[in-house]
């Protein structure tokens, strides 16, 4: 394990990849399978391997949300559920607290997030989604979303070092020339003519500000 996680692990941490599938199996599995063994790596998780190359063959009756753990024995759990449609346009908000950018949990994706659960869990009413703001006053992520910001034209998303989660969706819409890393302000969220949120699961959700 990275000396930067060794003092700060919980015992009962897991490593956690959310993914949607369907009939033809995992959707979009190579960059969560490539994340995943990154994230083990990191924090020194041998993963049952077998398990692990078995997902792509998981078939499913109709669209589902795929959540797979494996714990720090390397043990592979799979839970699904069926997924829900996805929403036309999502309400944002500013989250209440301040997140700190320089944790090293902010780079990979586990069960050691409870700023983002206690975050979600406490939702205002009408209110979809809330947008972390980090030390130096710039947007970092969602509570399970990263956000993109139309910035004179370009849509632009936080950089990882503000704090942003390095999402799947995230990787490939800068990938694909659809987005470019860039840090953004509170004021250019509510100035932008376009905002969306969004993960590898749900896509892109257009979004407003309360």
């Amino acid at each position: 394990m990275e000396s930067a996680f060794r003092e700060t692990c919980p015992p009962d941490l897991k490593v956690i990849e959310t993914f949607g599938a369907g009939s033809d199996g995992p959707a979009g599995w190579p960059p969560h399978h490539a994340r995943l063994l990154m994230t083990c790596q990191r924090l020194g998780i041998d993963p049952d391997l077998a398990a692990v190359d078995a997902i792509p063959t998981l078939r499913f009756d109709g669209p589902s949300r795929v959540r797979l753990t494996i714990d720090q024995t390397g043990q592979v759990a799979i839970t699904s559920a069926p997924m829900a449609a996805n929403p036309g346009s999502w309400i944002i908000a500013k989250a209440p607290v301040v997140l700190d950018a320089t944790n090293p949990w902010r780079q990979v994706k586990t069960t050691h997030r409870a700023i983002y659960d206690d975050a979600r869990a406490a939702l205002p009413a009408g209110v979809d989604e809330l947008i972390f703001i980090n030390g130096n006053g710039h947007l970092a992520e969602g509570t399970i979303t990263n956000v993109f910001v139309e910035v004179d034209g370009i849509l632009r998303t936080p950089p990882v070092s503000d704090g942003a989660l390095p999402g799947i969706l995230r990787a490939k819409m800068i990938a694909d020339n659809r987005a470019e890393a860039g840090y953004l302000t509170w004021d250019d969220l509510v100035q932008s003519p376009r905002i969306y949120v969004g993960n590898s699961l749900r896509g892109l959700i257009p979004a407003r500000v309360i």
